[in-house]
């Protein structure tokens, strides 16, 4: 069977409702949020849900400095952890490049990209294929939560053709 690969994908806008389907926007929007501390910090709850499965299971926490791809991004491999959620949370102001596609019948199917706003952070769910890091225009540095223990935690599916991911 032969796939149709469009000519390019421009990534949109991230916002809670367009990325629902594929995990969690992380950022402060939202009204889960309360005062602590004596009222010296505010406190944004519950933002995501860390899934963690399989043998020995456990959640990680982690940072990782990001170099940026160049843009249009050749989007040729994603990839997807069947036993837990990934979350990656910038630790500076600065805008990402966020690829994600729905399981398909031979694999991923066609990819969707978005593109965050200062701050936002994603919760990629359990088993979804996405892309690669991809931070933008320079080095980021990201806080990762995701999940540790025995068994193999990553797939990753080449696609046959190169998927071009442009910037609005």
């Amino acid at each position: 069977m032969t796939r149709s690969i469009p000519a390019h994908i421009v990534a949109r806008p991230l916002t809670r409702e367009a990325f629902a389907p594929f995990g969690d926007v992380i950022d402060m929007g939202g009204d889960n949020h309360y005062p602590i501390n004596g009222g010296k910090a505010e406190r944004y709850h519950d933002l995501a849900t860390a899934e963690a499965t399989g043998p020995n299971a456990r959640v990680l926490i982690s940072m990782v400095r990001g170099t940026p791809y160049e843009i249009p991004l050749k989007l040729t491999m994603v990839e997807r952890h069947p036993f837990g959620s990934q979350a990656f949370i910038p630790l500076s102001p600065r805008p990402f490049l966020v690829v994600v596609c729905h399981d398909g019948k031979e694999g991923p199917g066609e990819p969707h990209a978005f593109i965050t706003t200062p701050g936002q952070g994603v919760n990629y769910s359990r088993n979804l294929w996405h892309g690669v890091l991809t931070p933008l225009g320079e080095a980021q540095d990201f806080l990762i939560v995701d999940r540790g223990g025995d068994g193999s935690n990553l797939e990753e599916f080449h696609f046959s053709h190169a998927y071009e991911i442009h910037l609005p």
